[in-house]
């Protein structure tokens, strides 16, 4: 007899686990660090910087998210190189703030112990596919850039910079230049677990809203802005969620396991940069837009802003068309149309988030009646002649 569908054996994932949701807390005050960082310092060179930084960590950040799909951590040994691995984001998150500056030793130190821990535990509990496709394929590459993040993390600035940008190049060739069909994806455990970070990323920025609030006199107009802020938040989420998280989690596992790996790393790992990417800007501009509830915002902040919210929705519309889930049309359309936000916020910050929700509602507004006229039609050809 066979065993039901739902069985699952102490090493094969079933939903995303405790222990790894606690992981992606750690994870994510690197969104935090580096939402901070860009609202401290709204410059271009501190922008491409947290883009580097972003890149690499989300990097290795996937690759747990495809070692807890491949090894569940239900062994002492297995949570305890875990807890290891924890340490690691932390110091990485720990060294965002001058990581091009005197703390680029422990970004590096911590970078490196990270995926010596992903690679260790790969090859010591993934059985003898997963250490074959770590050795032979992704595992050499990652070593690689974990020691360009180490030595460019004790060299000085143009060294530093470019060390690691070739760590970034390297990341995005390697996919396809490696066999990483030989993974076994778990649809529902891979999309959980990447829908959690989502989430849990945008609750960061929400804290980025009361952060701005702090020192503030409270008002009712300051109110207002904060809750206008946590509604940009909510329409973020409505995005990427809204339902669609069981359909993505149905077309990932119709794709045919030789070919889902690299859906999976184009889905959720290049488009995912650009949705956390775009949570990091938004949660900038959104702090500094609560910060100043009175008055105008510098283009900076209204440029990161309607930026970050349109990184967002080309994000989800890469997601989307990876997938070939829901609607791409109003998303794209969306995507140009929050920038025409930014000279609002050039004459009144609270304009501008106003703005930025009244689009994003009108837009999953005209997706949701786009989407109902096609099942009414749907519906109609399906019925049979009476």
């Amino acid at each position: 007899m066979k065993e039901p569908a739902s069985h699952q054996t102490p090493s094969t994932p079933g939903r995303v686990s405790t222990l790894e949701l606690f992981f992606d807390l750690v994870f994510v005050f690197t969104i935090t660090q580096l939402t901070a960082l860009l609202a401290n310092n709204l410059t271009v060179a501190t922008t491409l910087r947290a883009m580097l930084m972003l890149a690499l960590i989300l990097w290795m950040y996937g690759g747990y998210a495809w070692l807890t799909n491949s090894v569940a951590p239900t062994t002492r040994f297995r949570r305890s190189l875990v807890l290891i691995g924890m340490g690691g984001f932390l110091a990485i998150s720990l060294a965002i703030p001058d990581a091009f500056g005197s703390t680029g030793w422990l970004f590096g130190l911590g970078y490196f112990v990270v995926n010596a821990v992903h690679s260790g535990l790969f090859v010591a509990s993934g059985g003898p596919g997963a250490a074959r496709v770590m050795l032979t394929g992704v595992g050499p590459p990652n070593l690689v850039v974990a020691l360009l993040a180490l030595i460019g993390g004790f060299l000085p600035g143009p060294w530093r910079v470019g060390l690691w940008l070739l760590g970034v190049v390297i990341v995005i060739v390697v996919p396809y230049v490696s066999p990483i069909g030989g993974f076994n994806i778990t649809p529902s455990h891979f999309v959980e677990r990447h829908g959690l970070i989502i989430i849990i990323a945008l609750g960061e920025s929400i804290v980025a809203i009361g952060a701005g609030v702090v020192g503030q006199h409270i008002d009712l107009f300051l109110v207002l802005v904060a809750v206008l802020g946590l509604s940009v938040s909510y329409l973020m989420w409505w995005v990427y969620f809204g339902g669609d998280d069981i359909r993505a989690e149905h077309a990932l596992g119709a794709i045919e396991p030789a070919r889902r790996g690299r859906a999976a790393v184009e889905a959720y790992g290049w488009a995912h940069y650009f949705l956390l990417l775009g949570i990091v800007f938004a949660a900038a501009g959104v702090k500094k837009a609560v910060g100043h509830p009175v008055g105008h915002v510098t283009l900076a902040q209204a440029l990161v802003l309607a930026g970050g919210v349109s990184l967002y929705l080309l994000g989800d519309v890469w997601f989307r068309r990876v997938l070939r889930i829901g609607q791409l049309r109003y998303r794209a359309i969306g995507a140009i149309a929050v920038i025409l936000t930014v000279p609002l916020g050039l004459l009144y910050g609270v304009a501008q988030l106003i703005a930025l929700n009244v689009l994003l509602m009108a837009m999953l507004y005209r997706e949701g009646r786009a989407a109902s006229r096609r099942r009414d039609l749907a519906d109609e050809v399906e019925q049979p002649a009476t």
